[in-house]
């Protein structure tokens, strides 16, 4: 890659770090990203919904579609003091650049911007159509970015041949481990009703914490599937239990704990839900459950897109990476549905939503490259147009 393009990826990471686009906020990095990408030959398209900010940069009206996905949003800095330079001002030191966002994924949005505008330089570059969707609602509730962006896209595009998502899939150095799916996640939450009194006298009160603690045991305890070929096995967390009250001496009236499950194809949200219902009533016949449902599981079989990608990183990195369906939920999950083959390839995540959160500057640089690589592959491979 010529250093002036490598210098452009760093740049526009620095801007896109600059900015401080915490859910659902953009701060301007869609508007920022949509000039370039207007130059480089794409036609722009604006997806607004309530306060948040999407973009749908397409090139090219002939070929399968690889379509490219991305937030701009990014958590909380969180206490500002405790980082070693501000969160929104890229700092460079130690061969690294320092920032919110820089790894989770304003580095990988870059990357592949400046990847889409080298291609599109390239006379005969092949018959295919990049499309590039961006959005500022994936740090957050994630309602109103690429879930409300995904049903628009077969109407406006036909097919979506291959997704490639910028998520931090990394573990150790960049291209270790690529995602080619997630698992699903259910939320709950148990509360049990009580009768609150003084702990000197508990023939009174009516202790709802007793009646909590077996049922959490037993979910702990409990093994829901053995995974499949592709997925590893369903486990629940506990990620919260609290009461009405904080004092020593009282019995609480209310007790309440809140679980997720990472749940793979073995198991439906359903069969969760029934299993995890039938503990809790045995217990606790009365118990209130509320549940939050915020991912299906899904998974894309080795295909045209997994293949480029892997070839490429082999080629940049002289390994193989590793593909697997562990980490968090991603867009993605959006996409698959389509009937896409859906790969997810970015950054090392060992910093990512943490005080002094970091990229290395060569890893800007061969994630561009490796992109880059990743289309060129693709175009040279795609059918051509009758």
């Amino acid at each position: 890659m010529p250093a002036d393009a490598m210098e452009s990826t760093l740049a526009l990471t620095e801007a896109l770090v600059s900015r401080a686009s915490v859910t659902p906020d953009d701060a301007g990095c869609q508007k920022l990203l949509a000039e370039r990408l207007g130059r480089a030959g794409f036609d722009i398209d604006w997806l607004p919904r309530g306060d948040v900010s999407n973009l749908l940069a397409v090139r090219g009206q002939q070929g399968p579609v690889l379509l490219f996905v991305g937030h701009t949003d990014v958590v909380p800095s969180g206490p500002v003091e405790a980082w070693q330079s501000p969160p929104f001002e890229p700092t460079i030191r130690d061969g690294r650049l320092f920032g919110r966002g820089s790894a989770d994924m304003k580095a990988s949005v870059a990357a592949f911007v400046t990847a889409c505008e080298r291609y599109a330089r390239t006379p005969d570059n092949g018959p295919l159509r990049l499309v590039i969707a961006l959005t500022s609602d994936e740090e957050g509730p994630a309602q109103d970015g690429i879930r409300a962006v995904a049903p628009r896209l077969p109407d406006r595009l036909g097919p979506v041949d291959w997704c490639l998502v910028g998520e931090p899939s990394s573990s150790q150095r960049l291209g270790d481990t690529i995602r080619v799916g997630r698992r699903g996640s259910l939320s709950g939450e148990i509360v049990i009703d009580g009768r609150q009194g003084h702990v000197a006298y508990p023939d009174q009160a009516d202790n709802p914490l007793h009646r909590l603690a077996p049922i959490l045991a037993e979910l702990i305890d409990s093994d829901w599937d053995s995974g499949t070929a592709d997925f590893p096995p369903t486990r629940l967390q506990l990620t919260a239990v609290d009461t009405d009250t904080d004092a020593v001496n009282i019995i609480p009236g209310r007790a309440s704990a809140r679980f997720n499950l990472r749940y793979a194809p073995a198991s439906s949200a359903d069969e969760l839900r029934e299993q995890i219902q039938s503990i809790v009533a045995r217990y606790a016949p009365d118990a209130g459950m509320q549940w939050f449902h915020s991912a299906e599981p899904f998974g894309s079989p080795p295909g045209r897109l997994r293949e480029a990608v892997m070839s490429a990183i082999h080629e940049k990195t002289g390994q193989w990476p590793t593909a697997d369906t562990a980490g968090g939920t991603s867009d993605g999950r959006f996409i698959a549905p389509l009937g896409a083959e859906v790969v997810e390839f970015g950054p090392v995540n060992a910093t990512i939503h943490q005080v002094d959160e970091h990229i290395d500057l060569e890893a800007i640089d061969a994630l561009s490259d490796a992109y880059e690589a990743i289309i060129r592959r693709l175009a040279r491979n795609a059918p051509s147009a009758d």
